[in-house]
């Protein structure tokens, strides 16, 4: 752990330098505010957002970033500056979440802040007029260079001889809904990052990473580009997302769909899961594919005050038929899916890619996914960023979280 403060600081430093240095030069603002921004980097507008940044004092990250920019000479020193950024905003998020540095007016655990940094440091991406040519396929290039690194994609690392865990999050999603949204999922990543669990058989590491909701970076492979390297070195994964009210499920099969609701660019997509050319797959593609998590152990033992259940429903068009119809059970021979037991969203695809990308390279090692309860606030809270009941109730999903892979790595 104290590693990773270290680290932290020395990125942190790196990107103080950059800012030191752009302002000896006093270099004038390199942004055109007219460059159109996604819809994601859009809501930073609203008050909640900004308030989120500045009771977590993450709004320093921007502060740095943003001058830091015009004082880059060329394509390569910024990639090296904007990876650094992104893994010491990645970092300084783990270590807030692990009661390592100041967490300000928000709960410790709480992943808004890293959300709403990234995009922070996104607009500043897109806006940027640097002082070197930099067409439109370099700058996204370099906006993915930043989501990989403040995502803990790049930074996975299992150092000594314990069991290995690999786990995902993602970010908050449904923003229109309610701007102020936590991801539980997210909050359990950046509080287990780096952590080490004792399990019947033996020390256990996890380390995670989180992912976008957003549609098109998973069909251009960034579940594969993540977890290919990982995987054939770990002793368990689990993908873990926000589902049902009230309860926990292990998903039984996740289906080979997209359902089409609206991302966080408010984009839809309705087709069959797209595998990136170059990824190793299995041919011809399975409609469904099981976990191989230890769900009847998990089930049985006493995690936490949710409720866990074996969730084996699916939609499927069944075999000779054109209609989808829920199967309770899962899927039957010969039947086309039309939602896994996680449904037909980003959570359902993650766990689908994952899982896939396990049998294709030959992996025998326990995987699939975990949904989460809903993340609520306390009845009658409309307006403010957290209460009582919100603390409560993320900091309990995060601990069963923690106890079911406790559970499941203890039948390793």
């Amino acid at each position: 752990m104290r590693a990773r403060t270290l680290l932290a600081a020395a990125l942190l430093g790196l990107a103080g330098t950059l800012v030191s240095t752009a302002s000896a030069a006093a270099t004038p603002t390199c942004a055109d505010a007219a460059v159109p921004l996604t819809v994601e980097e859009q809501r930073l507008t609203q008050p909640k957002p900004q308030e989120v940044l500045q009771r977590s004092g993450f709004d320093r990250f921007e502060r740095l970033f943003t001058p830091s920019l015009c004082a880059l000479p060329n394509a390569h020193v910024a990639t090296l500056a904007i990876k650094a950024q992104g893994r010491a905003l990645w970092a300084a998020a783990v270590a807030r979440a692990q009661g390592r540095l100041p967490a300000g007016t928000l709960p410790v655990t709480d992943d808004r802040p890293l959300y709403w940094a990234r995009l922070q440091l996104t607009k500043a991406l897109r806006q940027w007029t640097p002082r070197f040519p930099l067409n439109a396929d370099a700058r996204a290039r370099l906006v993915d260079v930043l989501e990989q690194s403040s995502r803990g994609q790049d930074s996975i690392r299992y150092p000594g001889h314990t069991l290995r865990i690999l786990v995902s999050g993602f970010d908050p999603f449904q923003l229109d809904v309610d701007i102020r949204r936590s991801n539980p999922s997210g909050a359990t990543a950046l509080a287990l990052d780096g952590t080490v669990i004792d399990t019947p058989a033996g020390r256990a590491r996890i380390e995670t990473a989180m992912f976008p909701v957003l549609w098109d970076p998973f069909a251009a492979g960034v579940v594969e580009r993540t977890f290919a390297p990982v995987l054939p070195h770990v002793d368990m994964f689990t993908t873990v997302s926000q589902g049902r009210v009230g309860r926990f499920d292990v998903e039984r099969y996740n289906g080979r769909w997209r359902g089409g609701f609206p991302d966080n660019d408010n984009l839809s997509r309705t087709e069959v899961i797209p595998i990136p050319a170059g990824v190793p797959t299995v041919t011809p593609a399975p409609e469904f594919v099981p976990t191989t998590l230890p769900y009847a152990a998990i089930v049985a033992a006493q995690t936490g005050r949710f409720p866990v259940f074996d969730h084996t429903d699916v939609t499927e068009i069944p075999a000779g038929q054109t209609t989808p119809v829920a199967s309770p059970t899962g899927p039957t021979p010969g039947s086309v899916a039309r939602a896994g037991g996680g449904g037909n969203y980003l959570s359902n695809e993650i766990a689908y890619r994952a899982t896939l990308l396990r049998d294709a390279l030959g992996l025998r090692i326990p995987g699939g996914h975990v949904h989460t309860p809903v993340l609520e606030f306390g009845a009658g809270n409309t307006t403010e960023l957290t209460d009582p009941t919100f603390e409560a109730n993320q900091l309990d999903i995060i601990n069963q979280v923690r106890a079911i892979l406790t559970v499941a790595a203890g039948t390793l």
